[in-house]
């Protein structure tokens, strides 16, 4: 489960404060698939990265699994998988197996558990042909797929995606979609931000909508269709923004 509570992040540019988000509040259950949907600027990677415990709320608190992102970071690391859009986090000298071997050493996994879930992740996206290959001449697409085998290496309970399907073609794509399908009957529990409403329509149980660092809706997709009369989420998130958090309803 992660607990966001009354949460604001405030950054300094020069002499003026900057509020990313301000006093979002709202509960993710155990095994739930999450969409957090809002336009550039709109406070998601801030707090995708204060709920991965690398930033530090300036006001309220989070807890994830129980513990909190502030007393309890180590705790919360080892619980997690983390994919932040375009930050791959890894080193262009080693090989695609090489890179999953090293984060899952820091992961304490041992050589047997690493090569089982190295070659589960490789068939698993169709990577088995470039394995031993580095990663500093791959496309786009092939790094991601090896980002998003990185995140996954120690078998996560809670999975924080930002923009996962960025560079991925429609193949790797939908690979990826079966994946979260596969997790989510694995147990896991999933936040995800996206662009693309078909993904979250079809993935995700309920909805986070920010904007302007503000959640401005929080529930699940089914009660969201009932509440606006459509299943048109590109509507419905268009029209969200529009009104704003006046109408919001947890």
């Amino acid at each position: 489960m992660i607990e966001i509570n009354q949460v604001t992040k405030k950054f300094q540019d020069k002499k003026v404060y900057v509020t990313a988000v301000k006093h979002v509040t709202f509960t993710v259950n155990a095994g739930q698939v999450v969409g957090l949907l809002g336009e550039n600027g709109a406070g998601k990677t801030t707090l995708l990265r204060s709920i991965a415990t690398l930033l530090t709320p300036t006001d309220g608190s989070i807890k994830v699994g129980g513990f909190d992102t502030v007393k309890n970071p180590d705790a919360i690391k080892r619980k997690i998988g983390v994919l932040f859009g375009g930050e791959t986090g890894l080193y262009d000298r080693l090989t695609a197996r090489e890179n999953l071997e090293y984060f899952a050493t820091l992961y304490g996994l041992s050589k047997h558990e690493t090569k089982v879930r190295i070659d589960e992740l490789a068939k698993m996206f169709g990577m088995k042909d470039y394995m031993n290959r580095k990663v500093g001449g791959f496309s786009k697409g092939m790094r991601q797929k090896v980002a998003i085998a990185r995140t996954l290496i120690h078998n996560p309970d809670i999975i924080l995606f930002d923009e996962p399907t960025t560079g991925l073609d429609i193949t790797s794509s939908n690979v990826f979609r079966q994946l979260v399908h596969q997790l989510k009957r694995d147990g896991k529990t999933i936040i995800f931000s996206s662009h693309i409403m078909e993904e979250v329509s079809l993935l995700c149980d309920s909805v986070a909508m920010m904007h302007k660092g503000e959640l401005v809706h929080h529930g699940s997709l089914e009660d969201l269709y009932k509440s606006e009369g459509s299943r048109d989420l590109n509507y419905i998130f268009m029209s969200k923004l529009v009104r704003g958090n006046e109408h919001y309803a947890s």
